[in-house]
């Protein structure tokens, strides 16, 4: 990349015309929208110049011009007032980010242009025929067809077909095999057809196919006209006879000029070195760190702090100096599922240096150790669970850890996603870190660097730890954050470790039962299925099952995708009542996906040395603060099935004598919800431990308790859980099976018997515009710059979510406060029960037998006081020989 940005291309005149607008179009409409922390739009941005680095990479051109509409009216309007008449307004979250674009080009140093009164593709037009008669190659990006005509045998276009990347090149054969006719009779094409796009009138009810059927007999639209009485079909010549003026003009209309007035030559965009600091500059701004780390070679010449200069110590032999306080410990292992890794080395930096340590003089050293151990030597570092954990696998458990670079990160903007240490690096202008797939390659590939390379990625990552703590501590504390982050997120990190060390035992030889069980049971359901259909097939087949249902079966097809018929799940679930073959297939797509992702997914994770599950906790990953499990994902073990649930059973105390024992909030976001909206009704309700749906229920339908139905109780319920969620009419008439008009009504007369609810949601999305964010009662924050957005799906989303996050993010909170709470009691207590998982609003604990009624006690009295609020926390507790039996 570095090659192709810096002046070495070749020797034979090469033109690259891009269209600009086009291009920026397909990346708004192809990307979901992004935006930095100042709230800048980037989506179409990123598009635009990951599609621009894309042709200098496979490319390489000697000249390259972006070509741009200079505005909405052209020549052509002269001709036709109503051209392009019918398209949209460009979004406003678009138009925002065309700006940047040209800053952009600017800094690549390509040459843009646009030119009053004409189009872009008359810029484009203009330019390669002008260079293909000089005997340039030329070639034309675009996601616009107009742009076919202008091949010839210089000129290709390469035509985006799916997003940005993704395109077809046309040369003169493909147009032929495509379209069956020359490029020049693309304009002829699109005078009998018109193009929609363009509003382009054409021939009303001729379309693609006979607009190319008349061209391959009469050549072009005058040829036509001119042997009007040989064309078959007498509508077909009816309809040209009264539109041929519309004919003629919509060929006009698509023709592009190619001897436009522009001021600029094919000489003119002749490809220079980029401006390396306006490019840095300005990706930064945008906040563009993978596209950053494709420049890294440049900036270490235009930076201070290049790659080379740093200076870092091998020591062989660990001394008070090395091992100061404070002090960045960097514990570098390489896989993602780090509870399988290697210590390839370890880095320090501290005001007395920077320093490298070999894995065996740490590992070997007691002095190490002692360190490590020791609560008054602060540390500070990146991901900090991570090496608790490798460090735990060495029976070295790590303490004194007062700042974690990653979380604070995360805190200051969880909307962010760029929290590793390279991107946080480059954001906050700090001691500038790779990233790690570029020095230790991914997947299969990865594997340690060697030497200088390695001492001194480490030394970088150690000195970054220790400059990024300051300004990142400033940070948290401008946001009133800081103990959200030392009382809370800092210590929960060591216990999240711990938990992942520990591990969850499991009883393989249960999972294997489960796994034949559940064989047996699809053999049986497939047998059953080939018999209703009267044949055997694929079921996992999509095309051989769309066959069976719609076409031998004769169920009404629902939609179509390119392939076929679609037999996606809310398909099939609108069809069973019209076959007994459809629940069939429902149950066994059911059971394949538990025996595929749960039980086989879950024998392929047993450790070999501990036979125990250890799953990744995610710390610093969803917006709300909620934590989120990984490799493998324990949270999300199905429970509607009884076969999931089932797979409970398999999880096992690992000491004899000790049970599985399960803590759960009941109802936390909406004891929440009523402490923060502070609605009489609600307060009420939870004070007096009245069922809240039946409450809900008899208040929205005006009956007493006892004409309370099921069907009332589970409405009321779906919209008491929709509220937190920001729930909608459409939302709700989907999960009741409702109409909208039901649904709206029901809501409405929610917020009559709930007024306070209603003032909640009003007033913190006012806050939200007003601050462009929202907070949890912890004070974690939610950016939503979507909030004053001009378009609707992104603006009432941004509301939704500005009503549910303090919900939500408090929820959050408190349980991750009790986990702390109760790590904390059980230390004092020194009991020798282990916390294991948290899943949502619960906690899933092994409790020696001797435990247990200490444990009644202390769990639920520490989660229930982990916060005050104005209505009672109420935590519900069971216990069994499995996770299975404990719920």
């Amino acid at each position: 990349m570095r090659q192709l940005l810096t002046g070495v291309w070749n020797l034979k005149n090469k033109l690259v015309l891009v269209d600009g607008n086009s291009v920026a179009y397909r990346a708004f409409f192809a990307l979901p929208l992004l935006n930095t922390e100042k709230g800048i739009y980037t989506n179409a941005i990123y598009g635009f110049t990951t599609m621009i680095l894309k042709v200098l990479e496979e490319e390489n051109p000697s000249h390259m011009l972006v070509a741009f509409d200079a505005g909405k009216t052209t020549f052509r309007h002269k001709t036709y007032q109503e051209y392009k008449g019918k398209r949209e307004k460009t979004p406003p979250e678009l138009s925002e980010q065309l700006p940047y674009m040209r800053e952009l080009l600017d800094a690549f140093n390509i040459k843009h242009y646009e030119l009053e009164n004409f189009e872009a593709d008359d810029i484009i037009g203009t330019l390669s025929r002008t260079a293909s008669a000089e005997g340039w190659d030329v070639k034309v990006y675009t996601g616009d067809k107009d742009l076919l005509q202008l091949v010839d045998d210089r000129i290709s276009v390469a035509m985006m077909k799916k997003g940005i990347t993704n395109m077809d090149t046309y040369d003169e054969a493909m147009i032929g095999e495509k379209y069956g006719i020359k490029p020049d009779q693309i304009i002829d094409m699109k005078g009998l057809m018109g193009d929609s796009s363009d509003n382009i009138p054409g021939v009303p009810g001729v379309g693609e196919k006979t607009a190319l059927k008349l061209l391959k007999s009469h050549g072009t639209v005058e040829g036509v006209y001119e042997s009007l009485d040989e064309v078959s079909g007498k509508k077909l010549k009816e309809k040209l006879e009264a539109n041929k003026e519309q004919a003629f003009m919509s060929k006009e209309l698509a023709t592009i000029m190619c001897e436009a007035p522009i001021e600029v030559k094919p000489d003119d965009a002749e490809r220079k070195e980029h401006d390396q600091e306006k490019l840095v500059a300005l990706l930064k701004e945008l906040e563009f760190n993978s596209l950053l780390n494709k420049f890294d070679g440049d900036r270490e010449a235009a930076e201070d702090e290049d790659m080379e200069d740093l200076e870092v110590k091998e020591v062989n032999e660990l001394t008070e100096d090395v091992l100061a306080s404070p002090s960045a410990l960097v514990v570098e292992s390489l896989d993602d599922n780090y509870h399988q890794a290697q210590i390839v080395g370890f880095s320090l930096a501290n005001e007395n240096g920077v320093y490298f340590v070999p894995v065996e003089t740490a590992l070997k050293s007691t002095m190490f150790t002692e360190w490590a151990q020791d609560k008054s030597k602060e540390k500070y570092m990146f991901d900090a669970k991570r090496s608790v954990v490798a460090l735990g696998w060495q029976d070295i458990v790590l303490e004194g850890v007062v700042f974690d670079v990653q979380i604070a990160s995360y805190l200051i903007d969880p909307a962010s996603g760029a929290h590793d240490l390279s991107d946080i690096s480059v954001r906050k202008n700090s001691v500038r870190v790779q990233h790690d797939d570029d020095v230790y390659g991914k997947g299969k590939k990865r594997k340690a660097a060697e030497g200088e390379a390695l001492i001194q990625h480490l030394g970088r990552k150690a000195s970054a730890i220790f400059s990024l703590r300051d300004d990142l501590d400033e940070e948290l504390a401008a946001n009133e954050q800081k103990e959200l982050f030392y009382e809370l997120e800092m210590p929960l990190s060591v216990i999240l470790g711990r938990m992942e060390k520990h591990g969850v035992a499991v009883d393989r030889s249960e999972l294997e039962n489960m796994g034949k069980e559940l064989e047996e049971k699809l053999g049986k359901i497939e047998a059953d299925i080939h018999r209703m259909a009267g044949t055997e097939f694929n079921i996992n087949s999509p095309k051989q099952l769309g066959e069976i249902l719609f076409e031998k079966l004769g169920l009404p097809p629902v939609k179509k995708t390119k392939t076929g018929y679609s037999t996606s799940a809310d398909v099939l679930e609108k069809l069973q009542d019209k076959h007994e073959i459809v629940e069939q297939i429902l149950h066994y797509r059911q059971l394949g996906k538990l025996n595929s992702t749960y039980i086989e997914g879950l024998l392929k994770v047993i450790h070999s040395k501990t036979g125990k599950i250890h799953t990744i906790f995610n710390q610093s990953l969803t917006q709300t603060g909620r934590l989120s499990s990984t490799e493998p994902n324990l949270q999300n073990i199905p429970v509607r099935l009884e076969e999931g649930r089932k797979i409970r059973h398999a999880f096992v105390p690992e000491q004899e004598n000790a049970l599985i024992f399960a803590a759960d909030y009941s109802q936390i976001e909406l004891r929440v919800l009523a402490h923060i909206c502070q609605d009489d009704s609600l307060l009420h309700a939870f004070r007096e431990d009245l069922d809240i749906h039946t409450k809900t229920a008899m208040d929205v339908f005006h009956v007493n308790r006892d004409e309370v139905t099921g069907n009332m109780r589970r409405t009321a319920k779906a919209v008491n859980f929709g509220i937190v969620y920001g729930i909608s009419d459409y939302g709700l008439s989907q999960s009741l099976g409702i109409t909208r008009k039901e649904a709206k009504s029901f809501i409405d007369r929610y917020f009559e018997s709930f007024p306070g609810v209603k003032d909640y949601m009003d007033d913190i999305v006012d806050k939200a515009r007003d601050k462009g964010y929202v907070t949890t009662m912890l004070n974690r924050r939610r950016y939503l710059p979507e909030i004053t957005s001009r378009n609707f799906n992104q603006r009432s989303f941004a509301e939704r979510t500005a009503m549910n996050t303090p919900i939500q993010g408090t929820a959050a909170d408190i349980i991750k406060k009790a986990m702390v709470d109760i790590a904390e009691r059980m230390e004092e207590k020194q009991l020798k029960s282990s916390l294991l998982l948290s899943v949502h609003d619960e906690l899933i604990f092994e409790v020696p037998e001797e435990e247990i009624e200490t444990m009644k006690q202390l769990v639920p009295e520490v989660m229930e006081g982990a916060i005050e609020l104005d209505v009672p926390l109420k935590v519900d507790v069971s216990y069994g020989d499995t996770w299975y039996d404990a719920k």
